[in-house]
């Protein structure tokens, strides 16, 4: 029997923000985001071509290794990006059960990657719709923001998007855009209201779509992923915003 999957609940750039208020997440799909971000598909591609050369995730604690990334931190203040010296990945237990509590410190990103203008348009458009939603009516805050590289493979068999399982990020906005997924099954997005019975399931398939969370609000997770060709994979980039500084700060 094939696998039964459900298309992305798409809405348009100019209602994501509104969507964000009204449900706690909005999808937009790879046109709008090219949109939004004022990025056309060669610039993609050279950021894309940095999943092709990620490390191993060397601090899973379920045994795996199926999981490769990179990582790095910025700070948007008044629409000023900047990024801040290589720091370590820190959650608290309360949101990451598996690998809370720890200080995991991931290969930095490539240089020439977070000084493209691509990546910069990226980071800004997601602290504007962070004031949006966030500080409609306020000054601007400063927004820290965490950038997470992925890869995840087939390469033993099965391969855990979330090992944590559904959970929160202790944050204000997270955004998971799909890169790419090539030769595999599963993969499927699941979110799920904090305090309510409602919630989506849909896969993501469009390189650069992305779904945007209000995360006090949704919770999040995604379905292991199978082999459906030699060399199968996944590959996503996550990307949070905060305003109170970055978890691990006052740790």
């Amino acid at each position: 029997m094939a696998p039964i999957t459900f298309s992305p609940p798409y809405t348009s750039v100019e209602h994501a923000a509104q969507a964000l208020r009204d449900t706690g997440y909005a999808v937009l799909d790879a046109q709008s985001v090219a949109r939004w971000m004022g990025v056309d598909s060669d610039e993609w591609a050279l950021l894309a071509a940095d999943w092709a050369d990620l490390p191993p995730d060397e601090y899973l604690k379920d045994g795996g290794r199926y999981r490769r990334r990179r990582h790095a931190c910025f700070v948007s203040d008044a629409g000023q990006l900047r990024q801040v010296p290589h720091r370590a990945h820190w959650q608290p237990l309360e949101y990451n059960a598996l690998h809370g509590g720890m200080q995991r410190w991931f290969a930095p990103m490539r240089e020439a990657t977070v000084a493209s203008a691509a990546w910069q348009r990226l980071l800004q458009r997601l602290a504007e719709v962070s004031d949006a939603v966030f500080a409609p009516a306020g000054p601007r805050p400063s927004w820290y923001m965490e950038a997470h590289q992925f890869r995840i493979d087939t390469t033993d068999g099965i391969g855990r998007p979330t090992p944590e399982g559904a959970h929160r990020d202790g944050v204000d906005l997270v955004a998971v855009f799909l890169v790419g997924r090539e030769g595999v099954k599963g993969g499927e997005t699941r979110i799920f209201e904090a305090a309510g019975p409602s919630g989506q399931r849909f896969t993501l398939t469009e390189p650069w779509s992305v779904l945007l969370l209000d995360d006090a609000r949704m919770i999040h997770e995604t379905t292991p992923i199978q082999p459906a060709a030699p060399g199968g994979c996944r590959d996503t980039l996550v990307v949070t915003c905060r305003r109170e500084g970055f978890q691990g700060d006052a740790a």
